[in-house]
């Protein structure tokens, strides 16, 4: 791994219920906006949480800035369940090193 690349997360749900999605995506929105980001334990510098609600799927992916912070993120995140029912089961957790972040 370069020095320079941040560390990707991404996890995956199936088997979940469309109006869960939403109202999950909503929770985490909301207590990122009360307790100024993501949770404590998880030092993430980025966060995209994605939904197919015709297939039931679920996608987070955190991004962390180096090997320490990602160990901890992914600690804390392996512990935690998602906010509210219906989210399906998870059914992976990977690792990535990021080549590329563009945001326009």
């Amino acid at each position: 791994m370069k020095e320079d690349n941040m560390l990707a997360r991404v996890a995956r749900w199936e088997g979940a219920d469309a109006q869960a999605l939403e109202a999950t995506a909503e929770e985490i929105r909301k207590q990122a906006a009360s307790e100024g980001g993501p949770p404590p334990g998880v030092p993430a510098k980025g966060l995209l949480l994605m939904h197919d609600a015709a297939h039931g799927q679920a996608m987070a992916i955190t991004l962390f800035e180096d090997e320490e912070a990602y160990r901890m993120g992914d600690e804390t995140l392996r512990s935690m369940n998602p906010p509210g029912p219906g989210m399906g089961h998870r059914v992976g957790v990977d690792r990535y090193e990021v080549d590329v972040q563009l945001q326009a």
